[in-house]
């Protein structure tokens, strides 16, 4: 994951791919730069993901709020300027969305 030039990101020319959750629909617009994937997601009002997830994440919420649910149970509200951090197979975890939430989602190989 070295080697990584300067550059910068203009989201507005990374197109958008639709992923269809439980309910509603998230948008990711994703950069893959070697084992480094980082993304712009928006979640839809009413968006439940439909799988939990056991890959690690650094999330931070951009615009909106949204639960963090971890499959034993726990959950956890993320509003705007919020981060949670979680390595690979630690937490399995979902994320439900009322109103809608963009969010910025860093992750890779070096949370494994």
């Amino acid at each position: 994951m070295s080697g990584i030039p300067f550059q910068t990101i203009d989201w507005n020319q990374i197109a958008k791919t639709e992923h269809v959750g439980e309910t509603g629909i998230a948008y990711w617009q994703t950069l893959q730069l070697g084992g480094l994937r980082i993304r712009k997601v928006t979640y839809s009002e009413n968006y439940s993901a439909d799988h939990w997830c056991q890959k690690g994440h650094i999330v931070h919420c951009l615009e909106g709020d949204f639960i963090s649910e971890l499959e034993n149970g726990e959950k956890f509200e993320l509003s705007k300027g919020m981060t949670y951090v979680v390595s690979d197979d630690v937490s399995s975890h979902r994320s439900i969305t009322t109103k809608g939430v963009t969010l910025l989602i860093i992750d890779g190989d070096f949370l494994k």
